[in-house]
């Protein structure tokens, strides 16, 4: 809304920059409000799901040549014994199931999924697995630099299944992605949701191998 004085007198001037700075406070304050809805919301989930016992671990492949997120998931496997681990895009599978071996896990409770092709399809090609499963609750594996984006998709995708998450971030030695990439993927999510296109090259189409 722009306001417009006719006459151009000193005290219009001073009326009309009042009434604009009004308007833009008001604006302001509104921006505001639903900035504070979504942390307030977003901290909501947050407390809630530290309340909730994961069913399973679910990590997102993509780790570097070292393994970081395997190597980090068998340890907390160690820690829940009784679970089973989703490994979406991951390294492998000799490689993983070495991984797992050496640490002393069950390697009947590893699922490898290799048809993901990004983040989104990380999630997007396992949560109907999930759900099918009862699944309620997983631990989210994946890079702490990596891992603002994957709950910005966990919460739409896994949420549009009603799954909450609990993210456990693997410490790294990279900067935190660009904010641009987990708007970009929220709104894919949010177009998966809404038609079930990920708008991924779906160039891969591996199916789940059961250890």
């Amino acid at each position: 809304m722009v306001l417009i004085v006719k006459k151009n007198s000193h005290r219009n001037r001073h009326t009309l920059k009042a009434l604009n700075q009004l308007l833009l406070t008001g604006k302001s304050l509104r921006f505001m409000a639903c900035i504070i809805a979504l942390f307030t919301l977003w901290g909501y989930k947050t407390v809630q799901n530290q309340f909730v016992q994961p069913q399973a671990i679910l990590v997102l492949g993509g780790s570097t040549r070292l393994l970081e997120r395997e190597k980090f998931t068998a340890k907390l496997a160690h820690q829940h014994p009784n679970i089973p681990i989703w490994i979406s895009g991951g390294s492998p599978p000799q490689h993983t199931k070495k991984i797992f071996a050496n640490a002393g896990v069950d390697l009947r409770r590893l699922n490898l999924d290799y048809e993901a092709v990004d983040t989104v399809t990380n999630f997007t090609t396992l949560v109907d697995e999930l759900q099918s499963r009862g699944i309620k609750s997983v631990y989210l594996i994946t890079s702490d630099f990596h891992m603002l984006r994957a709950c910005v998709i966990g919460e739409i995708v896994l949420g549009s299944r009603g799954i909450n998450f609990k993210p456990v971030s693997v410490p790294s030695k990279n900067s935190p992605e660009p904010i641009e990439k987990s708007i970009r993927d929220g709104a894919r999510a949010v177009i998966w949701v809404a038609t079930g296109y990920t708008g991924a090259n779906h160039a891969k189409n591996k199916p789940i191998q059961k250890s």
